[in-house]
């Protein structure tokens, strides 16, 4: 942590007090500290404490004195290398998911360029209500990290959902975060997105219903913990944001395949999460093929299979990562694709999981190796691809 810019909002609750142990866990840690605070959160805890702590000025509002100097926004998002959010009332979480910049610290917030942590603070009902849960389940799928009590059996509403964690509990998150940025430092990362489209004519192509969704959170995270991703993406409506990610747009299965084979040979591990044309067109009309008669026969020709030419490739210092989605003996199936395919280990998804697959914000997977089984719950995609990241960072270690 020593060095590190930390930007801690504050906002209107009666948890606002548990921000002076938070501060001094980090200013101990050698961290730099600047607080930015609400107007409502003034109400709980006193600018002056806050000063004393940091040794710096308290930002509260947007123009410092009557002379016109004003405190930057902008320049408080290039300065942090992380903001936490802590306590982030039902009122700030709604202003943070729906861009109402009324306070210095939501423009802040906007102006973010760091990660964000996010540690809410209400009561139960509040927390529990389906506004609070829709906002929260934005800033998630945002990429922000919501830093909740972990819940036990003994765990009761008093001392549950909606409580603020403990400032301990924060700042360890935040320190593992930061221990996570280099743990695939000076390591390469090629990851396949996406779908293919196999041309039938000028004006038509056989496709699949894939967003690449998954695959461009999976190459923001590796890019985060400071890998150079090699991210090859079929036709999609996405952007990438981390400049340590490196795009080649293909459109077909055979581009995708020349393009992984070429980039593979210098990479530490590769993650197929595409969703490639099992088949092909023998032969693309060149000209737009016309309604005549009753039916019309395609002739098919299987691919190049991406995840075999890569398995026979791997070498022992390389790791590959398969995907497989299943309709039907989901665990079967993939277990024999991943001793065929000779994989590290395999994310397997199902059609027949409520909110997972294409088009969906949110997943359900579970990761398979050569002798286990691990479930995850339904979570984020963003999510998801923090613990495939991390299954895959323990095959380095």
């Amino acid at each position: 942590m020593k060095g590190k810019h930390i930007l801690l909002g504050i906002s209107g609750s009666i948890a606002a007090y548990k921000a002076c142990t938070l501060i001094r866990l980090l200013i101990k840690a050698g961290a730099e500290v600047q607080v930015v605070i609400t107007p409502a959160g003034k109400e709980f805890i006193t600018p002056i404490t806050l000063s004393a702590l940091t040794s710096k000025p308290v930002i509260s509002d947007f123009f410092s004195q009557r002379d016109g100097t004003w405190h930057s926004h902008v320049d408080l998002g290039l300065w942090a290398d992380a903001m936490i959010v802590a306590p982030a009332t039902a009122a700030t979480l709604g202003k943070m998911a729906h861009g109402i910049a009324d306070n210095m610290l939501i423009t802040t917030y906007l102006s973010m360029k760091a990660p964000v942590f996010i540690a809410p603070a209400m009561d139960l009902d509040m927390f529990a209500h389906p506004s609070t849960q829709e906002n929260l389940e934005i800033l998630k799928q945002r990429g922000n990290y919501i830093i909740e009590p972990a819940q036990g059996e003994l765990a009761s509403h008093l001392v549950g959902k909606g409580r603020m964690e403990e400032p301990e509990k924060i700042y360890e998150n935040l320190k593992v975060f930061f221990n996570a940025q280099q743990s695939l430092a000076e390591k390469t990362i090629l990851i396949t997105a996406g779908p293919t489209y196999e041309k039938i004519d000028p004006v038509r192509f056989i496709g699949n219903y894939s967003s690449g969704k998954m695959g461009f959170a999976l190459a923001e995270e590796c890019a985060a913990r400071g890998a150079k991703v090699e991210l090859i993406a079929g036709p999609v409506n996405l952007t990438t944001h981390h400049p340590n990610i490196v795009r080649t747009d293909v459109e077909s299965a055979q581009q995708m395949y020349e393009a992984a084979t070429e980039k593979f040979k210098k990479a530490n591990a590769a993650i197929l999460c595409a969703a490639v044309a099992d088949f092909t067109m023998a032969q693309t009309a060149c000209e737009k093929i016309k309604r005549q008669g009753e039916s019309l026969t395609l002739e098919l020709q299987p691919t190049q299979d991406i995840a075999a030419a890569l398995g026979t490739a791997k070498t022992s210092q390389q790791k590959l990562v398969g995907f497989a989605l299943e309709t039907t003996d989901e665990h079967n199936n993939a277990r024999l694709k991943l001793k065929k395919k000779n994989l590290d280990f395999i994310v397997l998804n199902s059609l027949n999981d409520k909110g997972a697959g294409f088009q969906y914000d949110t997943n359900r997977i579970t990761i398979l190796n050569n002798d286990k089984e691990f479930p995850y719950p339904l979570k984020n995609k963003t999510e998801v691809a923090r613990d495939i990241i991390d299954f895959l960072c323990g095959l380095f270690e």
